[in-house]
């Protein structure tokens, strides 16, 4: 067992705010911060935040949000409020501030929820929903289906019902988005073939937002089904890329053969986001293919 101090923190946090490394092995000291938490690894997240590449600084964002520590709010209400940021990394802030889970966000995500950039309303709408619902009674007497991916979601999971009705109000747009997204989150827990079409189906669904998260979720889950889905939505050029984006992602997740072949074919898009998350996913499906122990491995990697 290592004994992690203060300097193996920063020296990991070099490793992240070293813009001539390579973006994946910045990725893995990321989530080896993560891994890590504390001050010390939030001040490196921190810093990281000055970075050209969007698709890192959403990802900061995001760590910081799963690793639910009131030590990050200050760097995140900083990134929502500002404008110079890319409306994907300002989303991730506002999701973040939801997962911490702190009601003394409400005002400033009251005031986001307002913004021009739709992403980033709907995001500080549903952190707003999700705070609403911890806050209620009835959210202790739920009975709602297991977690298995230790991930804090936007959304609590709906109680557990057939998945043709969750289906239905997954791809109705006249459902509230966090409605849709509680669905969504059932239908990843249950994970049967017919769950992963479901959620396939919402590729085609909704805001970018919507189906970004269903991207995600997909990618979570890690199921060869859904692959011709994520294929055909990162191949469409006139999606939004953050849409292709998490496709990319999901598909590194899975790692399967074509999986390969895809992410290889988009290294050269013309969208940079697009074509780091083909990077990315790229180090993802050599780390699923490999002995290796784990993905954020920097430390072990340094020693």
């Amino acid at each position: 067992m290592v004994n992690i101090t203060k300097e193996h923190i920063l020296a990991i946090g070099s490793v992240l705010n070293d813009e001539k490394r390579p973006l994946k092995e910045r990725f893995r000291a990321l989530f080896t911060l993560r891994n890590i938490g504390g001050p010390f690894s939030i001040q490196c997240i921190s810093h990281c935040f000055k970075d050209t590449s969007a698709l890192l600084k959403h990802e900061l964002a995001y760590c910081l949000g799963q690793m639910q520590d009131e030590e990050a709010i200050a760097t995140l209400v900083t990134v929502l409020k500002d404008t110079s940021q890319e409306p994907m990394v300002r989303h991730e802030a506002g999701e973040a501030l939801g997962a911490i889970g702190n009601p003394d966000v409400i005002p400033i995500l009251e005031t986001f929820s307002k913004d021009p950039i739709i992403e980033v309303a709907e995001t500080c709408e549903l952190a707003l929903e999700r705070l609403k619902w911890m806050s209620s009674p009835n959210a202790k007497k739920e009975q709602l289906p297991h977690n298995p991916y230790a991930s804090v979601d936007p959304a609590p999971p709906s109680p557990l019902i057939h998945v043709d009705v969750l289906k239905a109000t997954l791809l109705n747009d006249k459902e509230t988005l966090f409605n849709r997204y509680r669905a969504m989150f059932t239908l990843r827990n249950m994970h049967t073939k017919d769950s992963v079409l479901a959620l396939s189906a919402g590729l085609k669904s909704g805001s970018a937002l919507f189906r970004h998260e269903i991207a995600f979720v997909l990618g979570q889950l890690q199921d060869e089904v859904s692959v011709p889905f994520l294929i055909e939505s990162l191949e469409d050029c006139e999606e939004n890329e953050m849409v292709r984006h998490e496709c990319a992602e999901a598909l590194g997740s899975v790692a399967s053969d074509d999986c390969f072949v895809v992410l290889n074919k988009y290294l050269n898009d013309s969208k940079r986001v697009v074509r780091e998350s083909c990077e990315i996913a790229l180090d993802m499906c050599e780390y699923e293919n490999s002995p290796e122990f784990q993905y954020a491995n920097t430390l072990q990697a340094m020693s």
